[in-house]
């Protein structure tokens, strides 16, 4: 039987949803909903699902058993929790919201109402960085015990204009961080585990017309010892290239190039470089980058590279509701981002490092 999905917000990476679930199977889209109800009829007509302009009559009529939240972050909460106290699965886009407050609201619902509650972050399903994963869990560069991740990326005045809501504290929360980094900050924590403070800086370099930072810089004190570095901007045009490192103990490093030049835009740009292993020095295995490039290439022409691998992702969300299992991201590891995020913001703001775990806006 065929898994009944709804999406909630019908915006351009909602576009991207809609692709994939129309590739997986055993998927139905059953309905759509948008505050606008004209986009959600429109969105309707092209990849099906009854439109609605509201979620309570989404989640009361369309019979959909998983929902995909799709509006802007700070817009998150409450299609959440209002699907799980109905008893319906959520998978969101990421980040996972704009506050940690909002978060716990999120985290709480879905364990009082016994639904999985995942986090969109489909990046760790690139080949280089399942390869990257594979090699920290299987001891190949020892422990973990330096992790980098720079970006040097570009957003111009016409994107901030695509979206009234981006660009600003209030509707979109903040800039670079909370925007651009996630995928990035998400791989940092998978990779080198529980983070014990971080310090940052974060400043606006050269988009007078945004109120929030196109650019931060953070220093990472890991539990295990380990360091880690984070270096983020929107302020190299035409954009560079987005990169996360590990260094392990024995020496050894693994690397991936996330994203060539601008980071990918939904809606707005394709994927035309596949992301790729670029630092491969494991003991043995140093020749192995050229034959991982072969094979990481070969793959992305076969693939449409702006959906696949959220097809991928909710695949995995739906097959865990069936299995009873945990989601590949879970809401707890949507939260830690949340939490990276939120002490950069306030390690600037209190000029001091912010320890783990950080204490919501409520407290």
């Amino acid at each position: 039987m065929a898994s009944r999905v709804a999406i909630i917000g019908c915006g351009k990476v909602a576009q991207l949803h809609a692709q994939a679930v129309q590739q997986i199977p055993d998927a139905e889209l059953v309905g759509v909903c948008d505050t606008q109800l004209s986009r959600a009829q429109s969105f309707s007509g092209q990849y099906g699902g009854q439109p609605y302009d509201n979620v309570d009559a989404l989640l009361r009529h369309s019979n959909c058993e998983a929902v995909l939240i799709c509006t802007p972050h700070p817009l998150h909460e409450e299609p959440t929790v209002a699907a799980a106290r109905a008893g319906v699965h959520v998978l969101i886009e990421k980040p996972m919201a704009s506050s940690l407050a909002a978060c716990d609201r999120m985290l709480t619902a879905a364990r009082e109402s016994g639904i999985k509650l995942g986090i969109v972050s489909q990046r760790r399903l690139f080949e280089p960085v399942q390869r990257i994963k594979q090699a920290i869990d299987t001891g190949k560069i020892g422990r973990p015990v330096l992790g980098t991740f720079q970006m040097y990326s570009w957003r111009d005045e016409a994107y901030y204009r695509s979206d009234p809501w981006r660009g600003k504290w209030a509707t979109e929360g903040g800039g670079v961080l909370i925007n651009q980094s996630p995928h990035q900050l998400d791989m940092l924590q998978w990779f080198m585990g529980e983070i014990e403070e971080i310090s940052g800086y974060w400043a606006n370099l050269n988009h007078p017309y945004i109120e929030v930072e196109d650019t931060a810089l953070a220093m990472v004190r890991f539990r295990s010892g380990a360091l880690g570095s984070v270096v983020t901007s929107l302020s190299q045009k035409p954009g560079i290239y987005t990169k996360v490192h590990i260094h392990g103990s024995n020496g050894a490093s693994v690397g991936v190039q996330t994203d060539s030049g601008a980071t990918f835009v939904a809606g707005m740009s394709g994927i035309t470089e596949p992301p790729l292993n670029d630092v491969w020095t494991i003991p043995g295995e140093e020749h192995r980058l050229a034959e991982f490039e072969q094979i990481d290439r070969t793959q992305f022409a076969k693939v449409d590279a702006t959906s696949y691998y959220h097809r991928l992702q909710i695949e995995d969300f739906l097959e865990a509701i069936r299995d009873d299992r945990s989601p590949l991201v879970p809401g707890e590891e949507g939260r830690i981002v949340v939490e990276m995020f939120t002490a950069i913001y306030r390690s600037q703001q209190q000029r001091r490092p912010v320890q783990f775990p950080v204490a919501t806006e409520e407290d």
